[in-house]
């Protein structure tokens, strides 16, 4: 579809990210550094343009059973409002978001969006390198949280009854972020394979190494087990990090589960130890299994006491304290 030679003038050599019909031959253009409301000729009308940049610092959508505007505050020219059918929105409100958000300095220039969710007063935005939490009416202010990929160490998820929370663990504190139980596993998937390719591109490394894996039907937690204590959705704090800090960073287990994952890495060990003595005796390849031996008791004994302090709390709470 050609671009009218109007539109192509005021764009300078800028690409397009989208285009949306807005009635008729009217159609909203959105390019790099601002977006473009091209009006067609009419019977009593010439054919004119209106170019909005994305350095506004607000903005807000208000959603009509056929027409949905879109409001843009700027610090010193005012409001600008771009009407859009109401099931084109979220065609417009992605690439006009992250337009305004690389102009405000909130993302990098180039970076890209993986999906923008709207729940309510809540707005999500996840990008390749970030996710981005707002609370308010606006869909978009300077009042919004952004958690960079690079910062976060854990993540995990909460089921309820009503909404699932996404537990992030940011340079060693916890932040809450609620999602309505019907989007959950798209959050879910799109923010977990986020994180997987920011650090698979950022370090080159297996994917195990960046991110826990899911549960397994054998890793399944039993009935009644609490979700803190089931989430094993780990992510390594900084691609340089070990291993082994990836693993002491997940979320405790049971006892029971604890001990089920001991006792096959001891006989693993053994007979690992077996086998090289048949071949003649390894001094280092044993001590390197009594280290890991004794890793896996030290860190089976820090499961089972957090295990026991989420038992506390429980019981603490049932009481009412």
């Amino acid at each position: 579809m050609t671009v009218p030679a109007i539109v192509q003038s005021a764009l300078r050599g800028e690409e397009i990210r989208t285009r949306v019909s807005i009635g008729g031959d009217d159609e909203l253009f959105v390019a790099d550094s601002k977006c473009i409301v091209y009006r067609a000729e009419g019977l009593l009308t010439d054919e004119s343009i209106e170019e909005l940049s994305y350095d506004a610092d607000r903005l807000t959508l208000s959603e009509g059973r056929r027409k949905s505007a879109l409001t843009l505050e700027y610090p010193l020219e005012g409001s600008r409002e771009l009407t859009v059918p109401a099931g084109r929105v979220e065609e417009v409100l992605g690439p006009l978001l992250i337009g305004m958000l690389e102009a405000n300095g909130a993302v990098d220039p180039g970076e890209g969006l993986v999906e923008v969710y709207r729940f309510d007063d809540l707005t999500l935005v996840v990008t390749e390198k970030r996710l981005i939490e707002h609370v308010g009416r606006a869909v978009w202010d300077d009042g919004y949280r952004a958690y960079h990929f690079e910062n976060v160490t854990n993540l995990s998820f909460e089921s309820g009854d009503v909404a699932t929370r996404i537990v992030l663990e940011v340079d060693g504190r916890q932040r809450r972020i609620e999602t309505p139980n019907e989007a959950a596993d798209d959050v879910r998937e799109r923010l977990k394979r986020a994180l997987i390719s920011y650090y698979e591109a950022d370090s080159g490394r297996n994917l195990d190494e960046d991110l826990g894996r899911p549960e397994s039907a054998t890793d399944a937690a039993p009935d009644g087990e609490t979700a803190a204590s089931t989430s094993r959705r780990a992510v390594r704090a900084r691609p340089s990090e070990s291993r082994r800090a990836a693993v002491e960073s997940r979320q405790p287990m049971a006892d029971g589960a604890a001990a089920s994952t001991a006792e096959p890495t001891r006989e693993v060990g053994r007979a690992a130890v077996a086998s090289s003595s048949d071949d003649g005796p390894d001094r280092e390849v044993l001590e390197r299994l009594k280290a890991l031996e004794d890793a896996v008791e030290r860190q089976n004994e820090r499961l089972r006491e957090q295990q026991r302090t989420i038992d506390r709390l429980v019981e603490e709470l049932r009481q009412g304290r």
